[in-house]
């Protein structure tokens, strides 16, 4: 905690888990001097604690607030969810709206509280039990999603702007998940593997691939170019007393998947081997884990495969402490490309089980019909399906990886088109919930007749024990 402009900040912003209580204060949310108030830059404060203010700032970012406190709404979606009972809807008076919007404004305000209701069952357990957010029925990425959307203060143009791109992502995820809920579990890694060596590389284990990667690093940090021969040997030579199924062929494949993911600088010399060098920004050992990480989950994806962040923690590292890690990686090169791709692969995997869950009635909310003229939209066909995301419409195709967002990408959006997405949002949601809690892999908690699929372990091929193969230099 610091003393900040005559008051008690935390120097880092606040824990998306804490999302029911004042950042500043710590206190809980209520209907009286605690109010929540969602700022432009989805930071939400309670009243009091904004008032004490001496700028008119946000104290996580410094964003300016433009508006006066009193015209700021209270964020009833959050109240609602520690008891207070939301009152008739009403437009603020500084909002100069015509009879249309303001009532566009008042469905969209709707929505999100609708929206909110989701996460009533994870702020009991948190208010009351004080357990881990994990046991909701939402997964943890859904969550986090959601109550970024309910932080919302759409009131603002940005505000509006970060609302349709917390729908956006929001959709993405329950692609994800429902592309995760129709394939096997005890296939994924057999499916996995098989892809990586149809590439000509190859894992050997979480600790083995551990070791060979800080390998490469001991002989090429220091700038040094090798040939492929030399590396691999230098390599397969401290490995052996170790891993005795250390092969020139299976660290050749190792060193073929760094290639692949251009970890190397390659000199070309005339009638001899080519070289390889480290490139500077892959000589420590996290940056080059990263990418390497990268390259196998962009193979993954390339096979039609969707694997969750634990699952990627446990295949790769052999237990699921990697999760925020890979999550990270994903979201990375996560593109309108590849979404497309996971749309059509949801919509192979329906017909091949038959959607049981009538899960294509939410394609309206996913999709709708191209506009004409728009040459820019990525269409996804399917079958007799010629359609495009609707709540996807209103954005450009620039990768979610870009975490740099001008102000003329945020905002721009019409009262319309923003209760559109909402609305399709609050759909998709509720038809996931619908679908996993009748026909998936995770029942929801206290459901004594469900049957467990996915578990906290993964059995992960050539697993080896860190702590009696560590290699030492």
């Amino acid at each position: 905690m610091i003393i900040k402009e005559g008051i008690r900040v935390r120097i880092q912003a606040p824990q998306w888990t804490e999302f029911l209580s004042c950042p500043i204060c710590c206190n809980q949310f209520d209907n009286l001097a605690r109010s929540p108030i969602s700022l432009g830059c989805s930071h939400t404060i309670c009243k009091h604690c904004l008032a004490n203010l001496h700028r008119k700032q946000c104290p996580f970012d410094q964003w300016n607030v433009t508006l006066d406190l009193d015209s700021i709404p209270v964020n009833f979606a959050l109240l609602q969810l520690v008891g207070v009972k939301v009152p008739p809807p009403s437009v603020p008076p500084s909002l100069h709206l015509s009879p249309a919007d303001a009532q566009l404004y008042l469905d969209c305000k709707k929505c999100i509280e609708d929206l909110a209701i989701y996460l009533k069952p994870l702020s009991g357990r948190l208010l009351v039990q004080g357990s881990n957010p994990t046991s909701c029925t939402l997964s943890r990425p859904m969550q986090r999603k959601l109550i970024g959307l309910i932080n919302c203060q759409i009131l603002e143009d940005e505000g509006r702007g970060r609302a349709m791109r917390a729908a956006r992502s929001i959709g993405e995820r329950a692609v994800t998940e429902l592309n995760l809920q129709h394939q096997n579990p005890q296939q994924l890694s057999a499916n996995l593997w098989a892809a990586v060596r149809a590439r000509g590389c190859q894992f050997l284990g979480p600790a083995m691939q551990e070791e060979v990667l800080k390998l490469v690093l001991l002989a090429l940090e220091d700038g040094s170019a090798l040939s492929r021969k030399v590396l691999v040997m230098f390599v397969v030579q401290r490995l052996e007393p170790h891993f005795p199924q250390a092969s020139k062929t299976s660290i050749g494949h190792v060193v073929q998947l760094l290639y692949r993911a251009s970890c190397f600088k390659v000199s070309k010399r005339e009638g001899d081997s080519s070289l390889m060098q480290l490139k500077e920004e892959f000589r420590t050992y996290e940056s080059l884990r990263r990418e390497h990480d990268a390259q196998i989950v962009e193979i993954a994806t390339e096979a039609g495969l969707r694997i969750a962040p634990d699952q990627w923690s446990s295949l790769l590292y052999g237990d699921a402490s990697r999760k925020s890690h890979m999550q990270s990686i994903i979201d990375k090169l996560q593109n309108p490309q590849s979404f497309a791709q996971s749309v059509q692969e949801l919509v192979i995997a329906l017909q091949r089980t038959g959607d049981p869950g009538n899960l294509a009635n939410l394609r309206g909310d996913f999709f709708k019909r191209r506009p004409p003229g728009d040459s820019n939209s990525v269409l996804i066909h399917s079958g007799k399906y010629k359609v495009r995301g609707r709540i996807f419409s209103c954005f450009s195709t620039q990768p979610l990886s870009n975490s740099i967002i001008s102000i003329s990408e945020l905002t721009g959006f019409s009262w319309a088109e923003l209760l559109g997405a909402l609305e399709a949002t609050r759909h998709v949601v509720s038809g996931l919930l619908d679908f996993v809690s009748v026909h998936g892999n995770r029942r929801p908690p206290g459901d004594s007749n469900s049957v467990l699929i996915h578990s906290g372990k993964y059995k992960v091929s050539l697993c080896r024990d860190l702590t009696l193969h560590l290699v030492t230099f």
